[in-house]
């Protein structure tokens, strides 16, 4: 037996359960997995509060690494002890448990595993916003909320190496000290100032050619307006709530703007689109353009306090889970 995070319904944070689980020998083309870190995300309160349903009862999370401890039948590549990680396969918060060796791919020796587990689903969702959702460009103007959040300090230090000029929004005085020192060259209190109109100044009018929106119903229609004509707005999450119906007649009444709605699982269905993107990620944090600092640590036991905690936004860049 091995414990793990589940829940019997849904619900806040309460309804996190710590309990025995069991792990059988791994299948055809699967690994039996020991975590050694289990990366928070905010997709994972979606699961739990019901508004991106599971089949109950379930194992939350999505993210992970850890030291492979059995091998099945049919795996090819990885072996007993190596160290591996994996971005969106749903059950990670547990201590041990069996995925497919397809879904997995190895840490390189500059990684540590807490690093691993908490930039896989952040970082390879910040490689597909910049280089598939929209193609930043050297010279480019970017808005990014959240940018204090986990994808944020991600995407905003990757976006400045691409020689992109970052617009991040804020919610406290440190996070917009976080987010400068994580490649922002402007940051916007949007509990302070009205960002569009702040944007629109900063661009002397011009707006911007994308805006990266992970929050949603709060943040939507205000976002449109900071666009330049034929501009894109890239929706990839709803922290504030699901943005409301949309007349498409909008978009064009505003300069013909794009309009995506994109999400990981897409850009990583392929096994050589999955390996391609880590590798990428893997090599701009070897480097070091982009840092990946672990900000908060909670026993993976104490998962729902995690939860009340990013719920709350009071947590910051990355948070991991220790089994």
């Amino acid at each position: 037996m091995t414990k793990a995070i589940r829940i019997h319904e849904t619900g806040g944070p309460e309804v996190l359960v710590w309990e025995d689980v069991e792990v059988g020998d791994p299948a055809d083309g699967q690994v039996r997995l020991r975590h050694t870190a289990i990366g928070l995300n905010f997709i994972d309160t979606y699961h739990r509060s019901g508004l991106y349903p599971l089949p109950l009862p379930t194992v939350l999370g999505r993210e992970g690494a850890g030291v492979i401890e059995a091998v099945g039948p049919g795996v090819e590549g990885l072996a007993v002890g190596d160290r591996v990680a994996y971005p969106m396969s749903a059950g990670s918060y547990c201590e041990e448990r069996l995925i497919g060796a397809h879904e997995l791919v190895e840490i390189p020796s500059g990684v540590d595993d807490s690093q691993a587990a908490a930039m896989m689903l952040k970082g390879l969702t910040a490689h597909y916003l910049l280089h598939r959702s929209y193609h930043v460009q050297r010279g480019d103007t970017i808005l990014f909320h959240a940018a204090a959040g986990g994808v944020g300090l991600i995407a905003c230090q990757w976006a400045k190496h691409l020689g992109a000029t970052v617009i991040g929004t804020v919610g406290s005085e440190a996070k917009a000290e976080l987010a400068r020192a994580h490649g922002c060259e402007h940051t916007i209190r949007y509990d302070q100032e009205e960002f569009a109109e702040k944007v629109r100044a900063i661009t002397e009018g011009r707006g911007v050619p994308v805006v990266y929106d992970s929050v949603g119903r709060s943040t939507f229609e205000r976002s449109l307006d900071c666009l330049a004509p034929t501009g894109t707005m890239v929706s990839f999450g709803q922290a504030s709530g699901p943005v409301p119906p949309l007349d498409i007649g909008v978009l064009a009444a505003k300069g013909s703007l794009f309009l995506t709605r994109p999400t990981l699982a897409t850009f990583i269905a392929h096994r050589e689109d999955l390996v391609g993107a880590a590798s990428a990620l893997f090599e701009v944090v070897s480097t070091g353009a982009v840092r990946v600092e672990v900000r908060q640590t909670y026993a993976l036991a104490d998962a729902a306090q995690a939860h009340r905690d990013l719920e709350t936004r009071k947590t910051s860049g990355s948070t991991v889970l220790l089994p």
